[in-house]
């Protein structure tokens, strides 16, 4: 298949889709909860999906898709071409805010990411990639991320993790957060990777992500030289959950070696 045919394609849908999520805000807003009561869900993110489902399967039937709101197949596997989409990213913010909230989308053959893309819907701001074309922002070619040190680092990471939790000894967090230059939370996985990609933060730190999450992202960050693993400094399994970073060279392996240390 065409990359090239299938990246216009791609880009189109989410232009599309944005459109109708920006023209929602007129309409009434349904709101639901999922695993607990801070998960929520839209009728706006269900919709999104079943567009995106419906024109996929219209255009591609051979093709699967994974998305988070459970519209698409039940992937077991990478085998073929997946789609794996997060019709929102930060619904909270889209509820709440009325912005930095993202579509996230990668395409991946056989298990490798070959087209990658983040939209901040209200920003009108598209983050693309293909694999080994490098990455775009609004078509203009990003430059590939540049070393970072601690002491220098804006990082990004929800104020959660700081405090006792179950999955990472807060006490390293702590002190990783005393040494760093400063910190960012924007409550969308995908708005945070656009910032490291762009060099607006320097690291992404989260314990629980879903593949929707960072699938798009994940693309786009390799791309530009970033550097993506779980907390364990292992590769993502995009058929689960996961811990996740995306640093800047050299501040990655600080972070990872003198600072986690998982439950």
């Amino acid at each position: 298949m065409n990359i090239h045919k299938l990246d216009k394609i791609a880009k189109s849908l989410i232009k599309e889709a944005a459109g109708k999520i920006r023209a929602s805000f007129t309409t009434e807003l349904i709101i639901e909860t999922k695993s607990e009561a801070n998960d929520l869900v839209t009728n706006i993110d269900k919709e999104t999906e079943q567009f995106f489902i419906q024109q996929i399967k219209k255009k591609f039937p051979e093709h699967r898709i994974m998305g988070e709101e459970g519209f698409g197949d039940e992937i077991q596997d990478l085998n073929g071409y997946v789609w794996i989409l997060d019709p929102i990213d930060g619904t909270m913010n889209f509820i709440h805010q009325k912005k930095n909230f993202a579509i996230s989308l990668g395409i991946f053959k056989d298990g490798e990411g070959i087209l990658g893309y983040v939209y901040d819907v209200m920003a009108d701001d598209l983050l693309s990639a293909a694999q080994g074309e490098g990455a775009f922002f609004n078509d203009q070619r990003i430059p590939r991320v540049e070393e970072a040190h601690l002491e220098q680092s804006i990082i990004s990471m929800n104020a959660s993790w700081v405090a006792p939790n179950k999955y990472i000894e807060h006490d390293g967090m702590i002190e990783l957060l005393r040494k760093v230059r400063g910190t960012r939370s924007y409550g969308s996985a995908a708005i945070e990777i656009l910032y490291v990609v762009m060099g607006r933060l320097d690291a992404y730190i989260s314990m629980r992500l879903s593949p929707w999450d960072i699938a798009g992202g994940m693309v786009i960050a390799k791309e530009v030289g970033a550097i993506v693993t779980n907390l364990g400094n292992e590769p993502i399994n995009l058929l689960k959950q996961n811990t996740f970073i995306v640093s800047k060279p050299g501040l990655h392996r600080d972070i990872v070696m003198n600072y986690v240390k998982l439950k």
